[in-house]
């Protein structure tokens, strides 16, 4: 009952998101107060769509006898990045709206009220979207991996079975960790009021929420990393699963989600009319270290899950009806 309501929720939560951009794909401004705000966004725009789409699908898949048929990477990857995403939104939206609650509106600037070309509505729908989306979905999910992986999420870190692709596990979260902790000091520099490595229109234009979601990535890619270590090294082997798991789930699931987005929707070209606007090589790096710990984290992640899939626990999969 309840994963069928939170699948509705979760459904029905993604309409006004894919509404707007399938009417800006369409060509209609609504929600801007400037018709260029959209201009050279098409191909983003149709990649949210797709990105969106999927997250409508997922529901059917946890609610319906087929969502656990079908193979685990094919139900996993996408939630797995739907979680980075959403789960990011969630935290870093409630702490915007918090700091502007503790510390007042934020001055904007001219240059930034300039290309602010959406209307605040929009902001507003969105971003609720998301944490309703975020939410019903990952009740649905919660609720589903439950029944479907049972045995796993029940074990403790020690449970885990020693496998000969170990090593290769270790590396890789090795890798990724170093990647990560990158990623972290240069986030976290930028979120302390570093300008280094920005371009010159976004270190003049940098606001509180850009530097709320630079830090929340900071903290995201050291937890991330701390808590595939634990897993992969057997860290505490009495120690339930289930938290560092959900910690480098949701972790990596972000790194990998927003710097992959960023990458395709802002590109590393500095080729561009407008210079001031260009992507310094530092900041592209960064990005690309972020989704590239994503891609390392996911990789250690598939290998382990799959040495437990042909363990002894493998059989303890489905909880009962």
């Amino acid at each position: 009952m309840v994963r069928g309501v939170a699948a509705g929720i979760a459904m029905a939560a993604t309409a006004p998101y894919l509404t707007l951009k399938l009417l800006w794909l369409a060509g209609s401004h609504v929600g801007t107060r400037d018709p260029k705000a959209l201009d050279g966004l098409w191909a983003v725009n149709l990649l949210t769509v797709g990105m969106d789409a999927v997250a409508l699908l997922l529901p059917l898949a946890f609610l319906r006898p087929w969502g656990r048929r079908a193979p685990a990477g094919l139900v996993a990857f996408p939630m797995w990045v739907a979680s980075g995403l959403l789960g990011t939104v969630m935290v870093v939206v409630p702490l915007d709206v918090l700091g502007s609650l503790l510390l007042g509106p934020e001055h904007r600037t001219p240059a930034q009220q300039a290309d602010d070309g959406l209307a605040g509505w929009v902001y507003a729908v969105v971003y609720g979207g998301f944490g309703v989306q975020g939410a019903a979905l990952f009740t649905a999910f919660a609720l589903y991996a439950r029944r479907r992986w049972a045995g796993l999420l029940r074990g403790r870190i020690g449970d885990l079975p020693d496998s000969p692709t170990g090593g290769v596990q270790r590396a890789f979260a090795g890798v990724a960790a170093l990647v990560a902790l990158g990623v972290a000091a240069a986030r976290a520099y930028w979120a302390a009021g570093g300008t280094t490595g920005l371009p010159l229109r976004l270190a003049e234009e940098y606001s509180r929420s850009m530097a709320t979601m630079d830090a929340a990535t900071a903290v995201t890619a050291v937890a991330a990393a701390l808590a595939l270590l634990v897993l992969v090294f057997r860290i505490g082997p009495r120690r339930r699963l289930r938290v560092p798991l959900l910690v480098a789930w949701t972790g990596a699931g972000s790194l990998f989600g927003w710097g992959g987005f960023l990458l395709v929707a802002f590109g590393t070209s500095t080729a561009v009319p407008d210079l001031p606007r260009a992507v310094p090589g530092f900041m592209a790096l960064v990005e690309a270290g972020q989704f590239t710990a994503g891609v390392l984290m996911l990789a250690a992640g598939a290998v382990a899950l799959t040495a437990w899939g042909t363990g002894p626990g493998a059989a303890d999969v489905e909880s009962p009806e």
